[in-house]
């Protein structure tokens, strides 16, 4: 952020936002109607629940799907049009793939293919 890269600061966001949606606990139909009013839980973090704890291996696929969406979404653009935007979705791309070096990604090329 301070050094103002901003496919960087896109990327990284979109990406930690992924990684919390996929630690969250799925609710079922059950708890969305909740309980009787007497039956409520009561005091601080009554109703809290434990997130997920991903493993390694999970959070790297989901780093490689957000870079895999964004290259898939760059080759879909083939207009001059949205050249500014294909150069930012790979670039986003290649700072995701970035982080997956050496962290068992596949062929290690960095360019999104396993």
């Amino acid at each position: 952020m301070r050094a103002r890269d901003k496919a960087a600061v896109s990327a990284l966001r979109a990406t930690l936002a992924a990684l919390d949606n996929a630690e969250a606990v799925p609710v079922g139909e059950v708890e969305t109607r909740g309980p009787a009013l007497e039956q409520s839980p009561v005091g601080a973090g009554a109703t809290e629940a434990a997130r997920r704890e991903l493993s390694e291996h999970g959070v790297v696929e989901i780093v490689r799907a957000e870079a895999d969406e964004r290259l898939e979404a760059a080759a879909q653009l083939t207009a001059p049009a949205h050249a500014d935007r294909v150069a930012r979705l790979r670039a986003e791309a290649a700072v995701l793939l970035g982080f997956l070096d050496g962290h068992g990604d596949g062929d290690g090329r960095g360019d999104g293919a396993s």
